[in-house]
């Protein structure tokens, strides 16, 4: 890196790029802010952390190349502007995305049968926002040699090297919350020098040039801009690029964005904001500081969140560590050999995309903020069936309490919308799934949803439910008060929904029970069955969840109560006198495909916990449980495969659990189902086609930590589904426990030899083990140790 530089753009062009805007009046997206704190340089050593020795750096030896971006591009984000990096030596490629970058709109006109359109153009999609290319002609990658790039988890940069004529060339390549902007810095030692150009495209048919801006047909602005600087040569605006010749060193800065505000009262935009004019300021003031102040800025705040969690599963041989990180992916499927910092790494992997993708803007859907076109499949958009639940399920258990709050506002956000198309659209005649009380109240979702309040494809009248109980689990893990009085109106709301769904029916033994009404188990079988698993686990936890979130807030304890004998009523599955399994519909026959990918019906096994192997669940229930589980299969796409480690992690069965881990990390060919060569996790839509979908990313680090340590308000239990590749020795510290706690466990042989409780709200818990049991009291914030669970 260099000393402070001397913007080398012509003064003129510099000072066209300092319009500053207001800051949006709503939570925060793209906005101007003050100047971010700069850490000192003599204060931390970034090369401290990570580095091409550390296991949380990959390593690849091989570019992306252009038609191959979503399977091999190297991911880099700051919470909400995220782009993809090919690291071609010759012809660097950024696609960038803005994760407010959507068309479409309110959506809330019905499709014939009462259910939404699903389109681009009236749902929406979420889209690219820019292309941004550095061609550096003589730098061809077949006149390299040595090459090698990286992703450096811990500091959260990409980077790239080789040796061209003697002189070693380096970039690094990162997304600086604080600056708000994608950073390439491109470096050499020996003497070298870098010649070429800098070309900004939109991606909506926008020419070339060092800025743009534009509208989408829903009024959504947005815009990008870029700017270079550097040292011993002549770096200078020509025509729609910037071109650099001579110079030692370049640093390229990119932003841009949107007007997107998340306040329905004002359609989701900031109408004073210029989203063209914001990012040249943006680039602009990133411009008046070096690559190295950049760079010790972005990885003070990325360490800030990234750096709260550690996890070991034991040692890796050195056979392994010496393999790049394609290489050990396919070795780990082809030997069978377990590969214990691989699949370590793979955790923090999905932690790392979770802070690039989580932090003050919306919450992650299908990509999070990585796309390859403007058309991903499902418009890349929330799906309220497992996906955006899943995307969350890993953030508390692995030290990431804090990405939580994007899924948190967004349903804050949207819900004034969900409730008002709820009231006007749910009870339409042609809608299949409509109360037969002929009464609503509350709020619920489609299957789908946008940033705009929208709902697309299908009803999800279970979705309120499933939502709701995602956020209170979050303050199970965290114990925020703030949390909870935000998403007590959104539990309230849901309630009110089911009191006015819910049917009596009477059984054969003539009890009277409440059912769910004319409802679809995700996603297969009858269209208008009473009654499904599905929709009474997660309304059974909901009921209880709200009256628990009314204790503690001392609110509504009238209506807490009749929710409570609501809740009583409930009709709960039983178990198929044909089939020996936990029954998906109110019927003892299999009404839909045996090896499902949804996991619908035991939905409180996990995420919920209402069936435990403990005694406290009926055992004919666990069994059944057990039994639908094992037939459901232990191969299938990425996220149905993560869903069956966390349940059969739940049943303590450990062999199954890592298996399933492992399926995951099988390496993706030709579009099948596995990990890509850059780690993300590839769906089979059909043979020959696979796409990129997220939630695997999530879901498998959730399986792995829930492995060694399971949680529920009151109970803590250790190393429940270790299995036999990580038992000789490891740790995990920074782990998120439900009641209230922090854990830092250490264990060798199969056993625990230290353990850490650390309390951020909670009080009291069981902390358990085989034979042993322990009750724990410690103060808020205080901590305890215990070590003697290995005798």
């Amino acid at each position: 890196m260099n000393p402070e530089p001397s913007p080398l753009l012509p003064r003129r062009d510099l000072l066209a790029l300092a319009t500053a805007t207001g800051a949006l009046a709503a939570l925060p997206t793209f906005t101007a802010s003050a100047a971010p704190q700069r850490p000192d340089a003599s204060a931390d050593d970034n090369s401290a952390y990570g580095g091409s020795g550390s296991p949380n750096t990959l390593w690849w030896q091989a570019p992306a190349g252009d038609t191959s971006m979503i399977e091999q591009g190297l991911p880099v984000g700051n919470g909400r502007l995220g782009a993809l990096a090919s690291n071609d030596s010759g012809h660097e490629v950024l696609l960038v995305t803005d994760a407010t970058m959507w068309t479409g709109g309110l959506n809330d006109t019905l499709d014939s049968d009462g259910q939404f359109p699903y389109g681009r153009a009236d749902f929406g999609s979420l889209t690219l926002l820019a292309k941004l290319t550095v061609d550096i002609p003589d730098h061809d990658l077949g006149a390299v040699s040595g090459y090698r790039r990286t992703l450096d988890l811990d500091r959260g940069v990409v980077g790239a090297s080789y040796v061209r004529s003697g002189v070693t060339y380096q970039r690094e390549i990162f997304s600086s919350r604080p600056d708000d902007a994608i950073v390439l810095h491109f470096s050499q030692n020996g003497g070298g020098r870098y010649t070429g150009t800098v070309t900004l495209e939109g991606t909506h048919g926008e020419a070339a040039a060092t800025s743009f801006g534009a509208t989408f047909a829903n009024g959504l602005k947005y815009g990008a801009a870029v700017t270079a600087y550097g040292s011993g040569g002549r770096v200078t605006v020509s025509g729609a690029n910037i071109t650099f010749s001579g110079c030692k060193d370049l640093t390229v800065v990119v932003s841009g964005g949107t007007n997107y505000a998340p306040d329905p009262a004002h359609g989701y935009r900031d109408p004073k904001a210029d989203p063209q004019k914001l990012a040249r300021t943006k680039v602009r003031a990133a411009a008046g500081y070096s690559a190295d102040t950049l760079l010790r800025t972005h990885v003070a705040d990325h360490r800030a969140a990234f750096g709260t969690f550690g996890l070991s599963l034991g040692e890796s041989t050195a056979d392994q560590r010496a393999l790049d990180t394609w290489e050990r992916i396919q070795l780990r499927a082809t030997s069978g050999e377990p590969d214990p910092e691989l699949e370590a790494a793979y955790v923090q992997f999905g932690r790392y995309l979770m802070v690039a993708a989580s932090r003050g803007s919306l919450p992650m859907g299908l990509q999070g903020v990585w796309l390859d076109g403007n058309d991903p499949d499902w418009m890349g958009d929330y799906h309220t069936d497992i996906n955006i639940q899943m995307n969350y399920w890993m953030a508390d258990r692995v030290g990431l309490s804090s990405c939580f709050d994007a899924f948190t506002d967004y349903c804050v956000t949207q819900v004034k919308d969900w409730t008002e198309l709820t009231g006007r659209l749910f009870q339409d005649s042609r809608n299949r799934f409509r109360n037969t009380s002929g009464k609503v109240a509350g709020w619920t979702v489609a299957f789908s949803t946008n940033p705009y309040g929208g709902l697309g494809w299908w009803w999800h009248p279970a979705g309120n439910a499933w939502l709701s109980n995602s956020l209170w689990e979050h303050y199970e893990f965290t114990h925020s008060r703030t949390h909870l009085e935000k998403i007590y109106p959104l539990l309230k709301g849901a309630c009110e929904f089911w009191e006015a769904r819910l049917v009596t029916t009477t059984l054969d033994n003539g009890k009277e029970v409440l059912v769910a009404d004319h409802d679809w188990s995700p996603e297969q079988g009858p269209q208008d069955a009473r009654g499904n698993t599905y929709a009474q686990e997660v309304v059974w936890t909901l009921f209880g969840n709200y009256a628990t979130a009314s204790a503690e807030l001392k609110r509504d304890s009238g209506y807490a109560s009749t929710i409570s004998g609501l809740r009583r009523r409930l009709y709960l599955p039983e178990v198929s006198p044909k089939s020996g399994w936990l029954e998906e519909w109110m019927s003892p026959d299999n009404l839909g495909e045996t090896t499902h990918r949804h996991l619908s019906p035991l939905i409180n096994l996990f995420p919920g916990d209402r069936i435990r192997p403990d005694g406290s669940t009926p055992k004919d229930i666990v069994d059944g449980a057990t039994a639908l589980l094992t037939a459901r299969g232990m191969n299938n796409f990425g996220w149905a495969n993560a869903w069956r480690s966390l349940c059969w992690s739940r049943l303590k069965n450990a062999d199954n659990a890592y298996q399933l881990v492992v399926n995951n990390l099988r390496p993706s060919e030709n579009g099948t189902n596995g990990t890509a060569f850059n780690l993300f996790d590839i769906y089979e839509v059909e043979q020959g086609r696979g796409i990129f979908q997220i939630e695997a990313n999530f879901g498998t680090p959730a399986a792995v930590t829930e492995m060694l340590l399971y949680s529920r308000p009151g109970h803590l239990e250790l190393l429940p589904a270790l299995p036999d590749a990580w038992a000789e020795s490891g740790s995990i510290t920074g782990a998120g426990a439900r009641g209230g706690f922090v854990v830092d466990l250490r264990w060798k042989n199969g056993k625990p030899t230290e353990v850490k409780l650390r309390s951020v709200g909670g009080r009291t818990t069981t902390v358990a083990h085989g034979g042993t049991t322990r009750t724990v009291t410690v103060k808020p914030g205080g901590s305890v140790t215990l070590r003697d669970f290995a005798r």
